[in-house]
Parts: structure tokens; C-alpha cells; sequence
């Protein structure tokens, strides 16, 4: 059995029962960041073997993962923060899975881009999840596709990119367009800024830019 196995965004005490168990259970545990996941491990008395698992090595380890899957072990797969395979790694391996009949299993739990949707105030009966934006290649296009989607928009920035990008939804969106960017998620200086596209460009040009952000964008009207 894979199972992909959802951590806690911020708080600790955000991750489930199940979760911890599968996690003691488990022959083998792959993480994005050893380093990331070794202290929520340690928290939770969770003693494994831990290998690193992330997008600069997903495409070789894949096929003694999946010999570990055929040799009937279990394998649980984790990622810095969040569910797996949501803007992480985890996609290639679970496709794999799938393709040789092994038997996969995503357990339910955190993921950053729900809470803040939830709590911005837009629409929620209807939405795309866009994650991160491209850096270079096909970034235009894709804005420019996405100035006449209706649903609310959700994406997520790194904090030197977040200036940047909600200069572009002014420029692709229009400066009106409203947002709210939630930050810190689950932790101590978790917060919600919500307002035109110009009105929290002004508000993040004179504070502080720190932490993981989710933004999201009302649809066209």
C-alpha cells in the first residue's frame, strides 16, 4: 500500500489520529525535506527510516519505490507541509502506482489553499486551484487565460514573488479585482488581507513580507 499522508501547514496539533498511526505503522516513510519532516516526526515518537523524496529525484527513485510496493511493503509519503502531491511532489509516483494495479491511498487532512479559501469571503461553489504561477515560460499566457475565468482563483507565492504577481493581476485582472491573501496558515502570526488588488499592493509595500502565502482572486464578474 502507498499512502499519501498529510502533515500539518502550522500547528502540530493539526494532523490526525490515522495519520499518526500509518506513519508508526509504515515499512519505509518519504519525505520532500528530511530535515523538514525529522522534528514532527521526533514530536510524535515516529522512528523510521526516512528517504528523501522531492522533484530533483522523484523521476530516478521511482522504480525501487515501487519494487518496495511489490515486495508488500507499506510506504507512506509525506511532504515539507500539506497534503502530498498538491504543488509537491507525489504525482509521478502515484501514477506509477496506479499503472502497476498497487493499491494507493490519499488520507484526509491538511492543505493550505482550503482554510484560506474558506475565510477569504469569495465564492466558494466554485473554484481553480492554480498553485504556483510558471516563473519565466508561459507565465503571460497563462494570466492572460485567466482574466476572463469566472470561478475564484487560487494560487500560491513564495514571499519574493508576491509583490510581483499582484502587480500582474493588476495589470491582467484589472486593479479592482478583489483578493485576500492568507499568510502563515495554522501558525502563531497567521493573517488575512483582504481587499482590491491595489489595496493590498499598498499594504504589502510597507509591511513586512514573511511566511507562505495563499492568494485568492475573485472571478470575473
Amino acid at each position: 500500500m502507498l499512502y499519501l499522508v498529510p502533515t500539518p501547514v502550522g500547528n502540530l496539533e493539526d494532523i490526525t489520529f490515522r495519520a499518526i498511526r500509518v506513519l508508526k505503522e509504515a515499512d519505509i516513510i518519504l519525505a520532500e525535506d528530511t530535515r523538514t519532516s525529522a522534528p514532527l516526526l521526533k514530536h510524535f515518537g515516529i522512528d523510521k527510516k526516512v528517504y528523501a523524496h522531492h522533484q530533483h529525484n522523484e523521476h530516478k527513485a521511482l522504480h525501487e519505490i515501487i519494487r518496495f510496493l511489490k515486495e508488500g511493503k507499506t510506504v507512506a509519503l509525506i511532504s515539507d507541509a500539506g497534503t502530498p502531491a498538491i504543488s509537491d511532489p507525489g504525482f509521478l509516483l502515484v501514477r506509477e502506482a496506479i499503472r502497476q494495479h498497487l493499491e494507493v491511498s490519499c488520507l484526509p487532512g491538511p492543505t493550505a489553499f482550503v482554510p484560506a479559501l474558506v475565510n477569504s469571503g469569495l465564492p466558494t461553489d466554485s473554484f481553480v486551484f492554480e498553485g504556483f504561477l510558471p516563473v519565466k515560460k508561459g507565465r503571460q499566457t497563462k494570466l492572460k487565460s485567466l482574466s476572463n475565468e469566472n470561478r475564484t482563483m487560487i494560487f500560491y507565492e513564495s514571499p519574493h514573488r508576491l509583490i510581483k504577481t499582484l502587480e500582474e493581476f493588476s495589470i491582467y485582472l484589472g486593479a479592482e479585482r478583489q483578493v485576500s491573501i492568507s499568510r502563515e496558515i495554522s501558525k502563531i502570526y497567521e493573517e488575512t488581507i483582504r481587499g482590491s488588488v491595489l489595496d493590498v499592493i499598498e499594504h504589502f509595500k510597507n509591511n513586512l513580507i514573511k511566511g507562505e502565502f495563499v492568494i485568492c482572486v475573485q472571478g470575473k464578474s
